[in-house]
């Protein structure tokens, strides 16, 4: 499986209580690797499912770094390393259920669409690609996120793509958005992105809203769990996994990465949801997004 997408260092700020602005706010503080694909691609590994990252990072210690921990966590390496570009970095502020990033994406807006191209190309006849939405969503690295879906098209990889973020998708527009992905296999959104993407209502009614555009639609509900709508107007739904919340950060990605290993594999989409839901809740229960190396 080819993810493409973003590679970034994550400061984690665990928070006790409310941020205290112009004063103190008692936390704990943790570096690690983070970005939405690289977390899947981690996710995926664990999973027991082979995977390699298209990404950027700078020519830094963070960058070496980055790479350095995927490869301990089972991950191909197709990342482009960029001289004089930083690696990008996101400040993770996280009090209970409850998070705010704010980012850096740096090298991050500077993959290549020349790069991608080659690694899809490269892959596997029968590959599937999955596509992180924050290229897409930011007019430096759209291009590189237009020829990932070009290049899956043009060798026959079937393609899920998740869609990120909901102010970025605002802003970008869900007409355009749902333009770049029509067609896509799979499409991933929660609950905000739902409502940016196919209006208000059910999350089945948004699911089903959505497969105007792609072939299948998720929309994952945090602790009211999953639904999925296919093209045909048939649609699964699965329970979260009820367990404790240590951190939220990264646990779409995991469920993603859970569904996409079952479906991948010849699971119905009741399977995967499950599947995801098992991954997530694995997620919560870490700090940090990525799953713990057994290295």
């Amino acid at each position: 499986m080819i993810v493409v997408g973003d590679l970034v260092t994550d400061v984690l700020v665990e928070h006790d209580g409310p941020i205290r602005p112009g004063s103190d706010t008692a936390a704990a503080i943790r570096v690690a690797g983070g970005g939405q694909a690289a977390n899947t691609a981690a996710w995926l590994a664990s999973a027991g499912r082979r995977t390699t990252l298209v990404a950027a990072v700078g020519d830094d210690q963070a960058g070496q770094d980055r790479v350095a921990e995927l490869a301990a966590a089972g991950v191909g390496d197709a990342i482009q390393v960029l001289p004089g570009a930083a690696t990008g970095s996101v400040v993770v502020l996280t009090s209970g259920d409850e998070r705010t990033m704010i980012t850096d994406r740096a090298a991050c807006l500077l993959l290549g669409p020349a790069h991608v191209t080659a690694a899809i190309a490269a892959a596997p006849p029968g590959g599937h690609l999955h596509l992180s939405g924050y290229p897409l969503l930011h007019a430096g690295s759209r291009p590189a996120g237009l020829a990932a879906l070009a290049a899956a098209r043009d060798h026959g990889l079937t393609v899920s793509v998740d869609a990120a973020s909901a102010a970025p998708l605002r802003d970008a527009g869900p007409e355009v958005f749902l333009a770049w992905v029509r067609d896509a296999d799979l499409l991933l959104c929660n609950a905000d992105e739902a409502d940016v993407l196919a209006g208000e209502g059910s999350a089945v009614e948004q699911a089903r809203r959505l497969t105007a555009h792609v072939r299948n639609a998720v929309v994952k509900r945090g602790a009211g769990g999953a639904v999925w709508a296919a093209r045909d107007g048939a649609s699964w739904s699965a329970p979260a996994v009820p367990v404790p919340v240590k951190d939220p950060t990264g646990a779409g990605d995991a469920f993603a990465a859970g569904l996409l290993a079952s479906w991948l594999a010849g699971g119905s989409p009741g399977t995967a949801l499950a599947a995801g839901a098992t991954l997530g809740a694995a997620a919560v229960r870490l700090l940090g997004a990525r799953p713990r190396s057994s290295r």
